[in-house]
Formats: structure tokens, sequence, C-alpha cells
């Protein structure tokens, strides 16, 4: 397999072949990810993609699950993009799901046909980074996006019979923003409504703009507790028929997961009783945290 430089993919990919049909992410401006700057992004050739199929079929030809790298692959316009997804799909007779990254502007630029001929075809999940329900905080960030075109694109996902899940950032508004970020993030995540949503902590990356207004001081990370309560107040403006959530990444103090809203008054007690005791021992450690 041909990989160009850091591969990332989803917690919940850790089973599937990662066949990387973009290089870098096609946004590449949110201050807070370094995760892309050394990549210029563009698409694969399909006689690339086509090597790093052949070359998995030799070793793993009963592979069930795949998920199409970097950054935002869903970017990769139809006509491109169909012969790829349909690469895949043949090559894998177990084959049960194709999952990729998608963004706001890349989702939207698919119609609902276009999105349910990807079902068809296997892809059966998309990943998208919300990252707060503040549009404040989405612009300091310069994320590009505005909260209702977001909401229109989890719309058109789910309307396309796709599973939907989504990222969210606790820290991301900084001490200043802390309780706005975290209230509205839950009541976005209500709206939206995703199928999962999974919860990271801010770790200031060396070399990307967050870092560097760290150290100006003009954006100031909150501790491990504040954060925590940031976890609390977002579950408690969480208000769905069904949703997995989960706190459960490397980057996170406290890992927490629950279906919401059977489990939300269990988890928001467990948070609680972290929250009252301030006992270090009950975090993970620092050293042990990792994007």
């Amino acid at each position: 397999m041909k990989y160009e430089g850091t591969i990332y993919r989803p917690p919940s990919e850790a089973d599937s072949l990662i066949l990387q049909v973009t290089i870098g992410c096609s946004h590449n401006k949110c201050t807070f990810c370094g995760s892309f700057k050394d990549k210029k992004f563009r698409v694969r050739s399909l006689d690339e993609i086509k090597e790093d199929v052949n070359e998995a079929k030799q070793y793993a030809r009963y592979i069930k699950k795949v998920f199409l790298a970097d950054g935002d692959a869903l970017i990769i316009p139809q006509k491109t993009l169909l012969p790829i997804v349909e690469l895949v799909k043949g090559a894998f007779p177990k084959l049960e799901r194709i999952g990729v990254y998608g963004n706001t502007k890349s989702i939207l630029k698919k119609s609902i046909e276009e999105l349910k001929t990807l079902k068809d075809l296997g892809v059966g999940i998309v990943y998208l980074g919300v990252e707060s329900g503040d549009q404040v905080v989405l612009d300091r960030v310069s994320k590009g996006t505005l909260l209702d075109k977001t909401a229109e694109a989890a719309k058109r996902i789910k309307d396309a019979g796709i599973l939907l899940s989504v990222t969210v950032l606790l820290g991301l508004g900084g001490v200043e923003r802390s309780r706005i970020h975290a209230e509205e993030t839950g009541k976005f995540l209500s709206r939206i409504k995703p199928d999962y949503a999974g919860a990271l902590s801010v770790i200031v990356v060396p070399g990307t703009v967050l870092a560097r207004q760290v150290k100006e001081g003009t954006f100031v990370v909150p501790d491990p507790y504040m954060l925590l309560e940031e976890l609390y107040i977002m579950i408690k403006n969480i208000n769905v028929e069904r949703m997995y959530f989960a706190s459960n990444h490397a980057s996170n103090y406290l890992p927490v997961k629950a279906w919401l809203p059977d489990e939300k008054e269990k988890t928001l007690k467990a948070i609680e009783h972290v929250l009252a005791r301030r006992d270090p021992s009950m975090l993970r450690p620092e050293f042990m945290r990792a994007l």
C-alpha cells in the first residue's frame, strides 16, 4: 500500500482496510488541526488506487470494511468517485460497508440522488466534523461553514439512508466561551440528530494557529475539570430519540459511552461524581492523551 504521509481514520474504522483515495484535506484551514499541513490536496489517480486494491486483495481478500482516506474523500466529483467505489465493491465479496470523511461543502456538492447511488454501492457511513454548535467558535477556528449549511448537509446524508457520525471538540471555545460552546453544541446535536456523536478534547498541536494563539495568550485552554463541565452541559442539552454518544477518544480525560436518551441520567450522574471528587486519579493521565 503506497500511503503518503500520516494516515488518520475514525476510531470505529480500526478494523477497516484504509484506502487512501485523496491526499490531504480539501479545506485544511482549521486553526486547531495540524493533521494535513504537510500535504497539498489532490485526488489520487484510479490507476494508483487500483494498485493498492490489488495488493490488498492478495493478503486480505475477505475485507468487510473499507475506509476511504484522507481528510475528505467525499469532495471527489461523482463521476470520479463512482469508479473508485465500484472498484472497492467489486474487489471484496465480503464487503459490508465503506466509510468516508465528509465536510459540509463536499456533502452539499452531492445531490440526494448521488448520495443514494453511493449508498447502493456500499457507502454506509459518513463522518462529519461539526466541532461546535456555536457559530462564533466556528468562525474563530476558521471552520469555513455556517451551522444552517451543516444542518442541511446532515439532513441530506440521513435522507440518503447513510449513517451519520459527527465529532465535536470539547474546549474549542476556550475558557471564554466554554459554557456557550457546550450548550449550543448540545442543542445543535439535538437539531441534526446524528446516529453517532463523538466528543474529543482539544489538544494544542505545535505549529498550528491555535498553538500560536495559546502562546500569545489570546486563547486559554480549559483545564480538565472545565472540559468535564462542558461534557456535562453538552449531554444535558442533547434531546434526541436515539443516538450513541461517546467521549472515549484518547484525547479525553474521562471515557464516556452512552445510548441517549436511555442512559442520559446515569451518564450525567457519573460525570457529577467525578466533578465532585476532583480526584486526578479518576482522569486519564496527561501523558496518555493523544490524537
